[in-house]
């Protein structure tokens, strides 16, 4: 500020708002009224106070932009996508032994429907007194009678209970469910295809495991193929 005004006072021509001013020198120096700083202080602090208004203002924008660009977005829950567990893979030895497994839980079963059926419809005619009307119909002895009863009982429960067996163990074993059935569809579909003719069987020459009930491994399953081969051989043989 000083500069600009010794600047200003060493022209020859000084401004119009220094024309009532006098050039008075101290001891080298130039002094001017008060009235002309205060003039040319309220010509000037106008100008000063717009730009840091304008500076502050564009620096405020700024800021609001860079937050704006910089908020985190968030996914709605709607799109959020759930991969569901692989189901596990199920060869052919471990398909044989589920197959053993569940055979043997079948005829678990089958022995407990059996026994409880059957006992339990002799329980029920001799306690609620049913035997007089059992005679009444079957002209035998009363002690036959009820064992025919119980032993038609004890049938129904050795036919019921496959598939009671066969429910519990898909529920114990549920991700080998449909591995399972379509390993099994596809296994009765080589049994049927490799399978012999058993017209042809004879007392000599009988169908070895027409179903394939007895195969439990895959090294049963190549003996099968070996049987059944074998009983074509024999056949052929005999009817040279």
């Amino acid at each position: 500020m000083a500069s600009a005004l010794r600047t200003l006072a060493c022209r020859q021509h000084a401004p119009s708002c220094f024309a009532p001013c006098r050039r008075l020198h101290h001891r080298g120096r130039l002094i001017l009224p008060v009235e002309a700083l205060r003039r040319l202080a309220s010509s000037v602090s106008p100008l000063t106070t717009n730009t840091t208004t304008t500076t502050a203002t564009t620096n405020t924008t700024n800021t609001t932009t860079t937050i704006t660009a910089t908020k985190p977005t968030t996914t709605p829950s709607s799109h959020v996508s759930f991969t569901p567990y692989p189901r596990p893979a199920l060869d052919w030895n471990s398909f044989f032994l589920l197959r053993l497994r569940r055979r043997r839980v079948q005829v678990t079963f089958s022995l407990t429907s059996c026994i409880v059926c059957g006992l339990g419809s002799i329980f029920v005619v001799t306690v609620a007194g049913l035997t007089d009307p059992l005679v009444a119909l079957v002209p035998l002895d009363p002690f036959l009678t009820i064992g025919l009863v119980g032993a038609a009982c004890a049938g129904l429960g050795w036919l019921a209970g496959p598939s009671i067996g066969n429910q519990v163990f898909y529920m114990l074993n549920h991700p080998f469910k449909s591995p399972m059935i379509r390993k099994e569809s596809e296994f009765f579909a080589r049994i049927k295809k490799n399978r012999v003719d058993p017209s042809n069987s004879s007392a000599g020459n009988p169908v070895p495991d027409f179903y394939g009930e007895r195969i439990q491994s895959v090294s049963g399953y190549r003996q099968w193929l070996k049987d059944q081969r074998a009983f074509n051989r024999k056949k052929t043989a005999n009817f040279v």
